[in-house]
């Protein structure tokens, strides 16, 4: 009874009208932003994040959060119809969806697609209702310990699992703990890190930097590429799947969805680890894994629900804990410190509401998904024919007004666009963005939990090792950062990169 009247405030805030317009908003520009190649979710949510300043919090993290899940919905289009992953977790969904195209099979794959990803997002709300709550009353039992070694884990898998050296991923994780120190130290309030420069007093921006790296940066790296775009034009009426179609596809759907939440749940894992796992999954377990690659519907069915279920599973960790697995979700644990929420063990408790309000708008959003993706194909066709040369400087202009209106700075404007030149560096020379944002949106959170936890323990080191849940993390983590040293788990974490 409890879990239905919980159900019920939620819908009470989400069928709010203002709620409902921004869910819509969410997921339209997240189906949008899906299509468009070379944009994705991070730049899309950086760019609009000044715009939830003067909305409410329910409205703001609904609207953040459908562009994230929508982006999930609509990168699989441009994929099928152009061989091109409008985001990055729709990369191997071009290997089979294009190829189905290819036969005159566009809208069974795009079909499938939308349906996959509408039954993975729905089983994936039903796994953030019912676990939520139960992993938040064990989570009121961490001290700053475990939340530090927590962290550290998060960190360590992030590292293990980002593809490339792990030194690299190692050094772009410290270069974010350090960028995530400077400014005004929140325990004995001196300034660190600042050179002197005023505007560096109140620490770097998540936007800036997150627009430079990811917006700025994939701006550059994409004005690099020729790309010829040859777009398959299909009907509505072909946009059914068949019930061949649904027997090959229901297995892969129900393995993607539940392989996809759990990924989702990790730190590090996430959308792209999933629908990969989820593809070579399904490659080994097919009868015929020689079709894949030719236009199987189970390698586009698997890694669509795969990735929308990593959706909805990232909001676990973060929601409960309040320690996001992945720069998407770092972006939103942002949105909700600039409203002034701490997600954590307390959030369910102390603002119901806007828990299973965000929980119901995700049930509507989906709905909404499921109605934008199979009757809108045509409109979206259509906006894979915007030229990059009118799209790309356009962004670029949102990137600044979107980073000029969050203070005001002109600073801020020469930061995104020296964040850009370094993301464009770093793609070039193969570092790893994403373990830099991570690290430092966690940094501050981190060093404060360490240095609380000394300070409890009066100095003694020992204590991250004598409580039993902070000791298991931090062994985890261990054993993942010295795994080159371990032929064992350097070869599976090989086979992960290459599978990538």
């Amino acid at each position: 009874m409890d879990l239905l009247s919980d159900l019920a405030l939620g819908f009470s805030v989400a069928l709010q009208p203002i709620n409902l317009l921004y869910c819509f908003l969410g997921v339209f520009i997240g189906t949008l932003i899906g299509v468009l190649p070379g944009i994705g979710p991070v730049a899309a949510m950086s760019l609009l994040l000044p715009v939830t300043f003067s909305i409410t919090p329910e409205a703001a993290i609904i609207m953040l959060a459908g562009i994230y899940y929508g982006s999930m919905y609509g990168g699989s289009t441009t994929a099928i119809l152009v061989n091109i992953p409008g985001e990055a977790a729709s990369v191997v969904t071009c290997l089979d969806g294009y190829q189905m195209a290819r036969q005159g099979r566009a809208g069974p794959a795009l079909g499938i697609s939308a349906f996959g990803s509408f039954i993975a997002g729905t089983l994936a709300i039903v796994g953030l209702m019912f676990l939520a709550p139960s992993l938040a009353r064990f989570a009121v039992k961490f001290g700053p310990a475990e939340y530090f070694s927590l962290m550290v884990l998060g960190l360590s898998i992030l590292v293990y699992l980002s593809h490339g050296s792990l030194l690299k991923a190692l050094a772009m994780a410290a270069v974010g703990l350090v960028l995530g120190l400077i400014g005004i130290d929140q325990i004995n309030a001196m300034p660190r890190l600042t050179f002197g420069q005023l505007e560096l007093v109140d620490g770097l921006g998540l936007v800036p930097l997150v627009m430079g790296l990811f917006g700025v940066a994939e701006i550059l790296v994409n004005l690099e590429r020729r790309v010829v775009r040859e777009v398959f034009d299909t009907k509505l009426g072909s946009l059914l799947p068949t019930r061949q179609d649904w027997r090959e596809s229901a297995a892969p759907i129900a393995r993607g969805s539940v392989l996809g939440f759990l990924l989702g749940i990790l730190p590090g894992g996430g959308a792209v680890l999933s629908s990969f796992i989820s593809y070579a999954m399904e490659k080994r377990l097919a009868r015929a894994p020689e079709s894949f690659g030719k236009g199987a519907i189970a390698g586009v069915a698997g890694p669509e629900s795969a990735n929308n279920a990593a959706a909805g599973g990232g909001f676990i960790p973060l929601m409960t804990l309040g320690i996001p697995p992945n720069v998407v979700m770092a972006l939103l644990l942002g949105a909700f410190i600039v409203h002034g929420l701490q997600p954590g063990p307390l959030l369910i408790v102390q603002k119901p509401d806007l828990f299973w309000g965000i929980v119901a708008s995700m049930y509507i959003g989906n709905v909404m998904l499921l109605v934008l993706n199979l009757p809108l194909i045509g409109i979206w066709v259509q906006v894979l024919r915007v030229p990059y040369a009118i799209l790309f400087p356009l962004i670029l202009l949102f990137c600044i007004i979107g980073v000029y209106s969050v203070s005001n700075a002109i600073f801020d404007i020469y930061l995104m666009l020296g964040f850009g030149v370094l993301g464009y560096v770093m793609k070039k020379i193969g570092y790893e963005p994403a373990p830099l944002v991570l690290a430092f949106v966690l940094g501050p959170l981190l060093e404060n939990n360490l240095r609380k936890a000394l300070i409890l323990s009066q100095g003694e080191f020992a204590t991250f090792v004598t409580r039993p849940i902070s000791a298991v993390c931090l062994a985890i983590a261990f054993v993942l950062l010295i795994s080159p040293l371990l032929p064992r788990l350097r070869q599976r974490r090989e086979e992960l990169a290459k599978e990538e």
